[in-house]
């Protein structure tokens, strides 16, 4: 019995056509995955990325020395404040050098800008996860949904727009 050339064919078409439906579906909401961390606060206590899942999370790279980092941090106490309630938690994770910058130091600057979310010290493992082999430039923010994804990345400080990207997500 020889094999129906014809029928070969559009049982070839019609299964491309379906892998290729499959592949290409993006569900709304899709992204890469937020790589989860473990970091020390300023007061040695543990946190992860992972007892968020639920919570739309702002993940801020930034440094005490880095002048555009020192002007998003009032926007950032803003936004914790008015959007709290609504399931936003900012995490600062700072990059400033342990040995250049004392948790106590650290301590003092959070209370004088009136920080009032947490900061977190950095380490190597986080940095390649977030960042990869790309340079690192600060501030940088991560948005997370509530499923753990990241939704966008913001390098540089731009007044105003990160209200307008978490409100999508509140």
């Amino acid at each position: 019995m020889k094999p129906n050339r014809k029928g070969t064919v559009i049982w070839m078409t019609l299964l491309t056509f379906i892998f290729l439906y499959i592949g290409c579906q993006n569900e709304v909401g899709a992204g890469p995955p937020a790589p989860d961390f473990s970091l020390k606060d300023i007061n040695g206590h543990r946190v992860t990325l992972g007892e968020h899942l639920g919570q739309v999370v702002l993940v801020d790279f930034w440094a005490t020395w880095c002048p555009p980092c020192r002007k998003s941090i009032p926007e950032l106490v803003m936004l914790q404040k008015e959007h709290k309630k609504k399931g936003l938690v900012i995490l600062g994770i700072s990059l400033d050098d342990p040995m250049q910058t004392s948790n106590l130091s650290l301590q003092t600057f959070i209370k004088d800008n009136h920080i009032n979310y947490p900061i977190l010290r950095s380490n190597q493992k986080t940095l390649k996860d977030f960042f990869g082999n790309t340079r690192i430039s600060i501030p940088t923010m991560f948005i997370i949904d509530r499923q753990g994804k990241i939704k966008d990345k913001l390098v540089g400080f731009r007044p105003g727009s990160l209200e307008n990207k978490l409100k999508t997500l509140l």
